[in-house]
């Protein structure tokens, strides 16, 4: 398949596909300024964990040229805190942020006009790379589907969050191109609908059968034998295999263990923080109420009754079967195996290479 323009860098200047408008628009918007970024990042233009990091680096590669030299460090410094709070949960826009602050701190005593073409090309790289990891994961993932099947996914881990052709989205793509006959239930994914935006826009570009359900169907067709696998992307996953996505997975997780059904994490190395020991330690937004009480800016609830709107949960490690990285397959000990698996992948700066081991791990 073909991967969705997702996020690019072109002439000097970011490119993102705006999925708030999809799928009725297609409409691509051209940033030249690295607030402008952020405010995309804030706002939705660009989301999921992959695409988040790659846009973030992007945006601070596009600030680094307007930075003055005299208070270069200090203003790069400055704006990279500006990204970081942009969103709290995704845990590769951190990522993406330390690796940029990272080599300007480690070439401070180079010329700023070589610092910036180092961070362009570094942007490159995370932009590569990702494309990579989409790629590997997908291979790893399609391996654990069934030959024949519908397959359940909440929430969006496709082209539209990454650079490249998905995680989650990947993995069934490889599935089918490896010639296995699936289908998929796409959970519309409340309260702005990217399963049903945006996973069954992917999905129907790519020619796979989807149908598109209500969050609270699942367990109707699980109960009705009708899901043969979950998989879903992570927008952080702790040292112990517990997985923080899009609120509504902690229940289909619950779902599935509940009826037997295998329940897959695709999660980038990028997207596994060692530093966060488990779940508890995951800050989880709150986004706009907004988001609940109106559609399409007309209310739908009551006035003055109260909204919460947390953006993700977190679905603890006993109910993963597997958590699928571009370096192989994580099951059992989570909290080691995961921990081989990121290791298998060097520090990589543009300048340097990465050293990869393809594997299971358990």
């Amino acid at each position: 398949m073909k991967k969705v323009r997702t996020v690019e860098w072109k002439k000097g200047r970011v490119v993102m596909l705006d999925q708030r408008l999809l799928p009725n628009r297609e409409v691509y918007r051209l940033y030249k300024d690295p607030t402008d970024v952020i405010a995309a990042i804030r706002d939705l233009v660009v989301r999921g964990a992959p695409a988040i990091g790659v846009a973030a680096a992007m945006g601070l590669a596009l600030g680094a040229q307007k930075l003055p030299q005299d208070r270069f460090a200090k203003e790069f410094d400055k704006l990279c805190r500006a990204f970081a709070a942009a969103r709290p949960t995704a845990v590769n826009l951190f990522w993406a942020i330390e690796r940029m602050r990272t080599l300007v701190r480690e070439n401070s005593r180079l010329s700023v006009e070589t610092l910036r073409k180092m961070l362009e090309a570094e942007a490159l790289a995370v932009y590569r790379e990702d494309l990579d990891a989409n790629r590997r994961l997908s291979e790893f993932g399609a391996e654990l589907l069934p030959a024949k099947g519908t397959i359940l996914t909440h929430c969006n881990a496709g082209g539209l969050a990454t650079a490249g052709i998905g995680t989650a989205l990947g993995v069934i793509l490889a599935a089918r191109d490896a010639g296995k006959k699936l289908s998929v239930f796409a959970d519309e994914t409340r309260p702005i609908l990217q399963g049903a935006r945006l996973t069954a826009w992917e999905l129907k570009k790519a020619r796979v059968p989807v149908t598109v359900i209500t969050d609270n169907m699942a367990g109707y067709f699980m109960q009705q034998g009708k899901i043969d696998a979950v998989v879903v992307g992570t927008d952080r996953t702790a040292a112990n295999g517990d997985v923080a996505n899009k609120i509504g997975t902690y229940s289909v997780a619950v779902l599935a263990a509940r009826h037997g059904i295998p329940f897959y994490v695709a999660a980038p190395t990028s997207s596994i923080d060692l530093n966060c020991p488990n779940g508890t330690k995951i800050p989880i937004e709150e986004r706009s109420a907004e988001e609940v009480s109106h559609f399409h800016g007309k209310p739908i609830i009551p006035k003055g009754v109260k909204v919460a709107n947390p953006a993700f949960d977190v679905t603890p490690a006993k109910l993963v079967t597997a958590i699928i990285t571009e370096n192989g397959v994580a099951t059992g000990s989570y909290r080691r195996n995961l921990a081989k698996l990121v290791r298998a992948s060097e520090p990589v700066t543009s300048t340097t290479s990465r050293s990869r081991k393809r594997g299971h791990a358990n």
